[in-house]
C-alpha cells in the first residue's frame, strides 16, 4: 500500500446514503449533511461528518447532560483521524484509526473502496453505502 496523491487535499461532503437490502435509501445524516475529509501528504487524515440540524442541547454543563441528550448529539455526529494507506490497484484506502468519536473504533482499521473523477471522491465503506464529497480548492 501507498498514499495517493489524488486523495491528498479537504474535501466537503455533498452527501451519505445507504441502500439497505429492501431498496430504502436511507441518509443517516439527514438530505443535507454537513461534513469535511482531509488527507495530507504525509499520510494522515481526519474526517467529521454531522446532521446539518441537530437539536441543540440544553445549556448546562456537559456532566449534567442527561443520556438521552448525548445519545441524540452523538447520533447525529462522527468523527475520527489518523493515518491512512492506499491500494490503489484495488482502489482501496484504509484509515488507521488514532482517535475517534467511539473508543471502539480506536486502532481499528476502517477499508473503503473509493473513486475519484476529477473532483468528486466517492468512499463506499460497504457495498451499500456511498459517500461522496467534493474536493474544496
Amino acid at each position: 500500500m501507498r498514499n495517493l496523491a489524488n486523495l491528498v487535499g479537504t474535501w466537503r461532503l455533498i452527501s451519505f446514503e445507504e441502500v439497505r437490502t429492501d431498496g430504502e435509501v436511507m441518509q443517516p445524516y439527514g438530505r443535507d449533511p454537513v461534513g469535511l475529509l482531509t488527507y495530507t501528504d504525509d499520510g494522515h487524515m481526519s474526517v467529521q461528518i454531522m446532521r446539518r440540524h441537530r437539536r441543540q442541547l440544553p445549556e448546562l454543563p456537559y456532566e449534567e447532560l442527561n443520556a438521552d441528550d448525548v445519545k441524540d448529539a452523538v447520533a447525529g455526529f462522527t468523527g475520527f483521524s489518523g493515518t491512512y494507506s492506499v491500494d490503489c490497484d484495488n482502489r482501496i484506502v484504509v484509515h488507521h484509526v488514532e482517535c475517534h468519536l467511539l473508543p471502539g473504533s480506536v486502532g481499528k482499521d476502517l477499508k473503503r473502496s473509493y473513486e475519484v473523477d476529477g473532483d468528486r471522491l466517492v468512499l463506499k465503506p460497504s457495498p451499500g453505502r456511498s459517500v461522496v464529497w467534493e474536493r474544496i480548492k
